[in-house]
């Protein structure tokens, strides 16, 4: 999971050219002049640095739930800003704090090297975690979280970056960003296309460009190494607050207020007044030291977890075995954004109640208002952040499996977010994934998660299959049974100009005819009545082929019928015209009969005119 030396070393000499110069010449120097085996040796009695922390994380005016978690203890502290939705973010930024904390542990090697390794490997660790969790749960998919944590070890700061929260290193009263945003409005300001200014109210100020998480991006951390110096202040701290608050102002508040506790709260409340619209969480870090490094009663502060990630504390208990507890909540100061949560929670009071009997939720509201701070015996804390707490509610302190089991607490399997938990064979839980023993279940769950999307595929695979096939025989099955019932019946039409019989319906399914002749009569369809044409073409259906037969002999009856009636007509018409034809005939004959007679009597008065003029003449001449 951790990258290669070479890249390593380049990702660190480019976080160390973005340090002021005074930190970035610590880091130099503990980077190349210092070899990696002696730089524990080469601190002048690093022991007497110690990390005092606390830690303030409220939900805000505007979000639903914390999606923030944060980290103070004696040898870590550490910031996560989750993002990806209501169920996503807060998952996600809990699992990078439990990734992150067995740095937390005394048992943790003192070689600078070893432990900024270590980080990395562990920020690396958090990503695969992230993803294979978004991977099982389809509802976390695209969640993503921030990681900024500081380690002291051997005299020596051990930065790890990702993101775009923030850490502030403060120094001889000089207040530096020991880290670069990986935004893109980050990236605007270094190509020079836009002023730190205007990077505050662009449209695109919280697009982050790397990020832990579900993403197709480089999770690689930004690994830095520096010289710890005595009064160190550091400020970790998600975007919700130095998003709304001038680096001007972070830098007078932690000059000015001592506590760490107050300053913590101080910084907070003071986003919250400004308008921040996001979760805000601030951690408070001093490198303090003790005159004597072997005495007995030396500083000592219970790790104090803040944000979403105090939901479940056991389970960062177990991995740093010891007490663990929640930070209290941010101080009611009476501002307009503590009205306006007060005025919220008025607005939902049956979903408050609902919500009390939550465990989750009980850890979210101890969560998103916590402020870091140490057991009771601890020396320079004041009880800071405890006094004024706005919930009339006691801090969870959670101890270790062992103590748990040995008070005769009910034992729970913790859940770390994807990491394997180790028990060890002196009874200790680690989840460190440069343990052998853990990176071996952590190989062990890989295999096992492989196995198992193996025979979830397959099944799936067999599903589909099985589901086509299915599909595929449901549509057979239908075509057949369709084509089995278009079988049954019969119907009368054409062919080749001819009444025929066709067994089937008249009709097609993609080009299949579901009909075949079976017999073809004499019968004409040209001497059938026009409008039996059209029926025929379409089809007449019959149940069987018995009443189609039928209907063929009742279309052969009424075709005789027609001629028959034809013929008679046609015979009528034929007499009709033959009689026609008589009485002309007849009429000629007449007129031809009278046109003899009077050519006869023409012929006979001619005839008998001249013997009567002889006849005439012979009487005169007698006379």
């Amino acid at each position: 999971m951790s990258a290669s030396s070479d890249q390593s070393h380049n990702e660190r000499n480019e976080q160390t050219q973005s340090l002021p110069r005074h930190i970035a010449q610590d880091a130099q120097d503990a980077t190349e002049t210092l070899p990696l085996t002696q730089r524990s040796a080469a601190a002048s009695d690093p022991q007497q640095l110690f990390l005092c922390s606390t830690t303030v994380s409220d939900v805000g005016t505007v979000r639903a739930n914390n999606q923030d978690s944060s980290f103070a203890g004696a040898h870590l502290i550490a910031i996560c800003d989750g993002m990806g939705g209501h169920a996503g973010g807060d998952t996600a930024s809990t699992i990078a704090i439990r990734s992150l904390a067995h740095i937390e542990r005394d048992d943790v090697t003192d070689d600078v090297a070893e432990i900024a390794s270590m980080m990395e490997t562990s920020v690396m660790a958090a990503h695969d975690a992230i993803v294979g969790k978004a991977r099982r749960e389809r509802k976390l998919s695209g969640m993503g979280t921030t990681v900024t944590a500081v380690a002291l070890v051997a005299g020596y700061w051990v930065l790890a970056h990702i993101g775009d929260s923030r850490a502030y290193l403060l120094r001889d009263g000089v207040l530096s960003r020991a880290t670069q945003d990986h935004s893109y409005v980050q990236h605007l300001i270094n190509t020079g296309r836009i002023t730190e200014a205007e990077a505050k109210n662009h449209p695109q100020r919280n697009v982050v460009m790397r990020v832990l998480g579900d993403f197709d991006i480089d999770p690689h951390p930004d690994i830095a190494m520096f010289k710890a110096h005595a009064a160190d202040r550091w400020l970790l701290c998600s975007d919700g607050l130095c998003g709304v608050l001038e680096d001007s102002t972070i830098a007078e508040t932690m000059t000015e207020v001592s506590n760490p506790g107050d300053c913590a709260q101080q910084l907070v409340s003071m986003a919250l007044r400004a308008g921040s619209t996001d979760n805000v969480t601030a951690v408070i870090g001093d490198a303090t030291m003790t005159l004597d490094a072997h005495a007995f009663d030396l500083p000592h502060q219970t790790p104090l977890v803040g944000g979403a990630a105090s939901a479940s504390l056991e389970p960062i208990a177990d991995i740093v075995n010891e007490p663990i507890a929640t930070a209290p909540a941010l101080r009611d100061d009476d501002s307009p954004a503590q009205r306006a949560a007060a005025l919220a929670v008025a607005e939902k009071p049956q979903h408050d109640a609902r919500d009390a009997h939550d465990p989750r939720n009980d850890g979210d509201s101890a969560s998103t208002s916590g402020t870091s701070g140490t057991s009771g015996d601890e020396s320079g804390r004041g009880g800071s952040g405890q006094g004024g707490q706005s919930k009339d509610e006691s801090r969870r302190v959670v101890q270790p499996s062992l103590v748990r089991e040995e008070n005769g607490d009910r034992p729970k399997n913790p859940d770390t977010g994807e990491i394997p938990v180790v028990t060890k064979s002196n009874g200790r839980i680690s989840t460190d994934p440069n343990d052998p023993e853990v990176a071996q279940a952590i190989r062990a769950e890989q295999v096992k998660l492989h196995k198992t999307n193996r025979a979830r595929r397959r099944r799936k695979r067999v599903a589909i299959i099985a589901i086509i096939v299915f599909v595929l025989a449901a549509i057979a099955g239908t075509l057949f049974g369709v084509y089995r019932y278009s079988q049954s019946k019969y119907y009368v039409g054409t062919a080749d100009g001819y009444v025929a019989i066709y067994q089937g319906v008249p009709t097609s399914i993609a080009n299949f005819t579901l009909s075949h002749e079976v017999k073809r009569t004499a019968i004409k369809v040209s001497a059938l009545p026009t409008s039996w044409h059209k029926e025929l073409e379409q089809g007449i259906v019959r149940d069987n082929y018995a009443e189609a037969e039928s209907h063929v002999e009742l279309i052969r009856d009424e075709l005789a019928a027609l001629q028959k009636a034809q013929a008679k007509k046609d015979a009528a018409a034929a007499d009709a015209a033959d009689g026609t034809s008589a009485d002309d005939a007849n009429a000629g004959n007449g007129t031809a009969s009278d046109n003899t007679s009077g050519a006869s009597t023409d012929s006979t008065d001619s005839t008998t005119t001249p013997q009567t003029q002889t006849q005439t003449q012979e009487g005169g001449a007698q006379q």
